[in-house]
Protein backbone atom coordinates (compact mmCIF):
# COMPACT_ATOMS: atom_id res chain seq x y z
CA UNK A 1 0.00 0.00 0.00
CA UNK A 2 1.30 3.41 -0.92
CA UNK A 3 0.54 6.14 1.58
CA UNK A 4 0.55 9.80 0.67
CA UNK A 5 -1.27 13.09 0.94
CA UNK A 6 -3.41 14.08 -2.03
CA UNK A 7 -4.98 17.51 -2.27
CA UNK A 8 -7.04 17.60 0.92
CA UNK A 9 -9.21 20.27 2.51
CA UNK A 10 -11.06 20.30 5.82
CA UNK A 11 -14.20 22.28 6.65
CA UNK A 12 -15.30 22.70 10.26
CA UNK A 13 -19.04 22.10 10.51
CA UNK A 14 -19.58 21.35 14.21
CA UNK A 15 -18.05 21.62 17.66
CA UNK A 16 -15.70 18.87 18.87
CA UNK A 17 -17.75 16.04 20.30
CA UNK A 18 -20.85 16.67 18.17
CA UNK A 19 -19.84 13.76 15.98
CA UNK A 20 -20.14 14.15 12.18
CA UNK A 21 -20.91 10.54 11.21
CA UNK A 22 -22.98 9.81 8.09
CA UNK A 23 -22.75 11.79 4.88
CA UNK A 24 -24.54 11.74 1.53
CA UNK A 25 -24.75 13.84 -1.62
CA UNK A 26 -28.18 15.42 -1.86
CA UNK A 27 -30.27 16.07 -4.99
CA UNK A 28 -29.81 19.81 -4.38
CA UNK A 29 -26.05 19.84 -5.11
CA UNK A 30 -25.06 19.96 -1.42
CA UNK A 31 -23.66 17.49 1.12
CA UNK A 32 -25.89 16.29 3.94
CA UNK A 33 -24.21 15.13 7.16
CA UNK A 34 -25.48 13.74 10.45
CA UNK A 35 -24.22 14.93 13.83
CA UNK A 36 -24.78 11.78 15.84
CA UNK A 37 -24.10 13.33 19.27
CA UNK A 38 -25.77 16.69 18.64
CA UNK A 39 -29.18 15.58 17.40
CA UNK A 40 -28.91 17.36 14.06
CA UNK A 41 -28.47 17.06 10.32
CA UNK A 42 -26.34 19.60 8.46
CA UNK A 43 -26.54 20.81 4.89
CA UNK A 44 -23.06 21.76 3.66
CA UNK A 45 -22.30 23.42 0.34
CA UNK A 46 -19.16 22.46 -1.57
CA UNK A 47 -17.76 25.84 -0.47
CA UNK A 48 -18.25 24.87 3.19
CA UNK A 49 -21.34 26.90 4.17
CA UNK A 50 -23.32 25.08 6.86
CA UNK A 51 -27.04 25.06 7.71
CA UNK A 52 -28.11 22.96 10.70
CA UNK A 53 -31.51 21.33 11.30
CA UNK A 54 -32.61 19.64 14.57
CA UNK A 55 -33.31 16.02 13.66
CA UNK A 56 -32.82 13.68 16.63
CA UNK A 57 -29.69 11.56 17.05
CA UNK A 58 -29.22 10.93 13.34
CA UNK A 59 -26.62 8.33 12.31
CA UNK A 60 -26.60 7.04 8.71
CA UNK A 61 -28.15 9.10 5.90
CA UNK A 62 -29.05 8.35 2.28
CA UNK A 63 -30.80 10.03 -0.66
CA UNK A 64 -34.37 8.75 -0.85
CA UNK A 65 -36.53 7.85 -3.85
CA UNK A 66 -38.66 10.97 -3.32
CA UNK A 67 -36.12 13.81 -3.51
CA UNK A 68 -35.64 13.94 0.27
CA UNK A 69 -32.87 12.59 2.54
CA UNK A 70 -33.64 9.71 4.91
CA UNK A 71 -31.64 8.89 8.04
CA UNK A 72 -31.63 6.43 10.92
CA UNK A 73 -32.04 7.56 14.53
CA UNK A 74 -30.29 4.61 16.12
CA UNK A 75 -30.88 5.62 19.74
CA UNK A 76 -34.67 6.01 19.66
CA UNK A 77 -36.11 3.63 17.07
CA UNK A 78 -37.03 6.05 14.30
CA UNK A 79 -36.13 6.78 10.71
CA UNK A 80 -36.16 10.47 9.85
CA UNK A 81 -36.91 12.23 6.59
CA UNK A 82 -35.64 15.72 5.74
CA UNK A 83 -36.50 17.68 2.63
CA UNK A 84 -33.88 19.82 0.92
CA UNK A 85 -35.48 22.90 2.49
CA UNK A 86 -35.23 21.42 5.99
CA UNK A 87 -38.69 20.04 6.79
CA UNK A 88 -38.24 17.05 9.14
CA UNK A 89 -40.56 14.12 9.85
CA UNK A 90 -40.02 10.70 11.40
CA UNK A 91 -41.37 7.13 11.36
CA UNK A 92 -41.21 4.61 14.20
CA UNK A 93 -39.30 1.43 13.28
CA UNK A 94 -37.28 -1.24 15.11
CA UNK A 95 -33.94 0.19 16.20
CA UNK A 96 -32.34 1.08 12.83
CA UNK A 97 -28.71 1.67 11.86
CA UNK A 98 -27.89 1.26 8.16
CA UNK A 99 -30.22 2.58 5.45
CA UNK A 100 -30.41 2.56 1.64
CA UNK A 101 -32.97 3.07 -1.09
CA UNK A 102 -34.06 -0.26 -2.53
CA UNK A 103 -34.87 -1.20 -6.12
CA UNK A 104 -38.57 -1.25 -5.19
CA UNK A 105 -38.66 2.45 -4.27
CA UNK A 106 -38.73 1.83 -0.51
CA UNK A 107 -36.17 2.52 2.21
CA UNK A 108 -34.40 -0.58 3.50
CA UNK A 109 -32.71 -0.58 6.88
CA UNK A 110 -30.87 -2.84 9.28
CA UNK A 111 -32.26 -3.51 12.75
CA UNK A 112 -28.91 -4.13 14.36
CA UNK A 113 -30.02 -5.31 17.80
CA UNK A 114 -33.01 -7.29 16.52
CA UNK A 115 -30.99 -9.22 13.92
CA UNK A 116 -33.32 -8.18 11.13
CA UNK A 117 -33.59 -6.21 7.91
CA UNK A 118 -36.55 -3.88 7.46
CA UNK A 119 -38.47 -2.21 4.67
CA UNK A 120 -40.01 1.25 5.18
CA UNK A 121 -42.37 2.44 2.49
CA UNK A 122 -42.57 6.15 1.79
CA UNK A 123 -46.13 5.89 3.13
CA UNK A 124 -44.76 4.80 6.53
CA UNK A 125 -45.54 1.08 6.24
CA UNK A 126 -42.92 -1.16 7.93
CA UNK A 127 -42.07 -4.81 7.32
CA UNK A 128 -39.15 -6.70 8.89
CA UNK A 129 -37.37 -9.90 7.90
CA UNK A 130 -35.32 -11.92 10.36
CA UNK A 131 -31.73 -12.89 9.52
CA UNK A 132 -31.36 -16.63 10.25
CA UNK A 133 -28.18 -16.19 12.34
CA UNK A 134 -28.76 -15.30 16.01
CA UNK A 135 -26.77 -12.29 17.20
CA UNK A 136 -25.55 -11.43 13.70
CA UNK A 137 -25.95 -7.63 14.09
CA UNK A 138 -26.87 -6.50 10.55
CA UNK A 139 -24.97 -3.24 10.02
CA UNK A 140 -24.76 -1.34 6.72
CA UNK A 141 -26.94 -2.07 3.69
CA UNK A 142 -26.87 -1.33 -0.05
CA UNK A 143 -28.90 -2.12 -3.16
CA UNK A 144 -27.17 -4.66 -5.41
CA UNK A 145 -27.03 -4.93 -9.17
CA UNK A 146 -29.19 -8.06 -8.99
CA UNK A 147 -32.39 -6.44 -7.71
CA UNK A 148 -31.74 -7.49 -4.11
CA UNK A 149 -30.37 -5.78 -0.98
CA UNK A 150 -27.00 -6.72 0.52
CA UNK A 151 -25.95 -6.08 4.11
CA UNK A 152 -23.03 -6.81 6.39
CA UNK A 153 -23.52 -9.09 9.41
CA UNK A 154 -20.99 -7.64 11.81
CA UNK A 155 -21.02 -10.32 14.51
CA UNK A 156 -21.51 -13.26 12.13
CA UNK A 157 -18.45 -12.47 9.95
CA UNK A 158 -20.76 -12.68 6.95
CA UNK A 159 -22.63 -10.80 4.24
CA UNK A 160 -26.33 -11.36 3.56
CA UNK A 161 -28.43 -11.02 0.43
CA UNK A 162 -32.08 -10.07 0.96
CA UNK A 163 -34.64 -10.17 -1.83
CA UNK A 164 -37.40 -7.57 -1.91
CA UNK A 165 -39.86 -10.24 -0.74
CA UNK A 166 -37.69 -11.01 2.29
CA UNK A 167 -35.74 -14.16 1.40
CA UNK A 168 -32.36 -14.04 3.18
CA UNK A 169 -29.19 -15.84 2.05
CA UNK A 170 -26.07 -15.67 4.25
CA UNK A 171 -22.53 -15.85 2.84
CA UNK A 172 -19.85 -16.50 5.50
CA UNK A 173 -16.54 -14.69 4.97
CA UNK A 174 -13.23 -16.58 4.84
CA UNK A 175 -11.67 -14.52 7.67
CA UNK A 176 -12.65 -15.12 11.28
CA UNK A 177 -13.14 -11.87 13.21
CA UNK A 178 -13.73 -9.88 10.02
CA UNK A 179 -16.62 -7.90 11.60
CA UNK A 180 -17.74 -6.24 8.34
CA UNK A 181 -19.47 -2.84 8.53
CA UNK A 182 -19.55 -0.59 5.44
CA UNK A 183 -20.93 -1.95 2.15
CA UNK A 184 -21.54 -0.50 -1.32
CA UNK A 185 -22.41 -1.52 -4.87
CA UNK A 186 -19.32 -1.26 -7.05
CA UNK A 187 -19.24 -0.04 -10.63
CA UNK A 188 -18.27 -3.59 -11.62
CA UNK A 189 -21.61 -5.01 -10.44
CA UNK A 190 -20.09 -6.69 -7.39
CA UNK A 191 -20.73 -5.63 -3.79
CA UNK A 192 -17.72 -4.26 -1.88
CA UNK A 193 -17.40 -4.08 1.90
CA UNK A 194 -14.87 -3.33 4.63
CA UNK A 195 -13.85 -5.57 7.52
CA UNK A 196 -13.31 -3.36 10.56
CA UNK A 197 -12.08 -6.27 12.65
CA UNK A 198 -9.58 -7.74 10.18
CA UNK A 199 -8.33 -4.61 8.40
CA UNK A 200 -9.40 -5.78 4.96
CA UNK A 201 -11.54 -4.77 2.00
CA UNK A 202 -13.82 -7.45 0.56
CA UNK A 203 -15.68 -8.05 -2.68
CA UNK A 204 -18.59 -10.44 -3.26
CA UNK A 205 -20.16 -11.27 -6.61
CA UNK A 206 -23.91 -11.84 -6.99
CA UNK A 207 -23.31 -15.61 -6.93
CA UNK A 208 -21.47 -15.39 -3.60
CA UNK A 209 -17.79 -15.58 -4.61
CA UNK A 210 -15.72 -13.62 -2.03
CA UNK A 211 -12.31 -11.95 -2.46
CA UNK A 212 -10.46 -10.17 0.37
CA UNK A 213 -7.68 -7.57 0.15
CA UNK A 214 -5.65 -6.85 3.31
CA UNK A 215 -4.60 -3.31 4.23
CA UNK A 216 -0.97 -2.60 5.09
CA UNK A 217 -2.20 -1.37 8.48
CA UNK A 218 -4.40 -4.23 9.67
CA UNK A 219 -5.33 -2.19 12.76
CA UNK A 220 -6.72 0.72 10.67
CA UNK A 221 -10.35 -0.34 11.35
CA UNK A 222 -11.92 0.49 7.96
CA UNK A 223 -15.45 1.70 8.59
CA UNK A 224 -17.36 2.94 5.52
CA UNK A 225 -16.98 2.43 1.79
CA UNK A 226 -18.35 4.07 -1.36
CA UNK A 227 -17.99 3.17 -5.02
CA UNK A 228 -15.62 5.08 -7.26
CA UNK A 229 -17.22 5.71 -10.68
CA UNK A 230 -13.94 4.63 -12.30
CA UNK A 231 -14.39 1.08 -10.99
CA UNK A 232 -12.75 0.97 -7.56
CA UNK A 233 -13.93 2.08 -4.12
CA UNK A 234 -12.97 4.63 -1.48
CA UNK A 235 -13.11 3.80 2.22
CA UNK A 236 -12.37 5.39 5.59
CA UNK A 237 -9.69 4.05 7.95
CA UNK A 238 -11.26 5.10 11.24
CA UNK A 239 -8.29 4.25 13.48
CA UNK A 240 -5.64 4.93 10.83
CA UNK A 241 -6.65 8.56 10.12
CA UNK A 242 -6.69 7.88 6.40
CA UNK A 243 -8.94 7.68 3.37
CA UNK A 244 -8.11 4.57 1.38
CA UNK A 245 -8.76 3.48 -2.19
CA UNK A 246 -8.96 0.03 -3.73
CA UNK A 247 -8.96 -0.59 -7.47
CA UNK A 248 -11.23 -3.12 -9.15
CA UNK A 249 -8.36 -5.63 -9.13
CA UNK A 250 -7.51 -5.11 -5.45
CA UNK A 251 -4.63 -2.61 -5.44
CA UNK A 252 -4.86 -0.57 -2.22
CA UNK A 253 -3.54 2.96 -1.61
CA UNK A 254 -4.21 5.45 1.21
CA UNK A 255 -4.13 9.19 1.87
CA UNK A 256 -3.31 10.68 5.27
CA UNK A 257 -5.79 13.15 6.70
CA UNK A 258 -4.29 16.55 7.67
CA UNK A 259 -5.52 16.56 11.28
CA UNK A 260 -4.30 13.76 13.59
CA UNK A 261 -6.86 11.47 15.25
CA UNK A 262 -9.74 12.93 13.23
CA UNK A 263 -11.71 9.62 13.27
CA UNK A 264 -13.18 9.45 9.74
CA UNK A 265 -16.56 7.72 9.53
CA UNK A 266 -18.96 7.97 6.57
CA UNK A 267 -17.94 9.11 3.10
CA UNK A 268 -19.53 9.85 -0.26
CA UNK A 269 -18.74 11.10 -3.74
CA UNK A 270 -19.82 14.74 -3.68
CA UNK A 271 -21.69 16.70 -6.34
CA UNK A 272 -18.32 18.17 -7.33
CA UNK A 273 -16.85 14.72 -8.04
CA UNK A 274 -14.55 14.82 -4.99
CA UNK A 275 -14.52 12.36 -2.09
CA UNK A 276 -16.04 13.81 1.10
CA UNK A 277 -15.66 12.19 4.52
CA UNK A 278 -17.24 12.97 7.89
CA UNK A 279 -14.65 13.40 10.66
CA UNK A 280 -15.76 12.94 14.25
CA UNK A 281 -13.59 15.87 15.40
CA UNK A 282 -16.23 18.18 13.87
CA UNK A 283 -15.15 18.52 10.24
CA UNK A 284 -15.64 17.30 6.70
CA UNK A 285 -12.63 16.34 4.62
CA UNK A 286 -12.57 16.83 0.85
CA UNK A 287 -10.16 14.75 -1.23
CA UNK A 288 -9.82 15.86 -4.84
Amino acid sequence: MNSGRAEMQEFTIAAPGEGPYGIAAGPDGALWCTLVHAGAVCRVTVEGAVTRFPAGRAAVITPGPDGALWFTRYSDGHIGRITVDGAVSAFAVPQAYGIATGPDGALWFTALQDGAVGRLGTDGSVTTFQVPVPGSMPSMITAGADGALWCTLNQADAVARVTTDGAVTVFPLPTAGAAPVGITLGADGAVWFVEIGAGQVGRITPDGKVSEYPLADRAARPHAIVADPSGGCWFTEWAGNRIGHVTADGVVTAHELPTPASEPHGLTIGPDGAVWAALEIGSLARLS
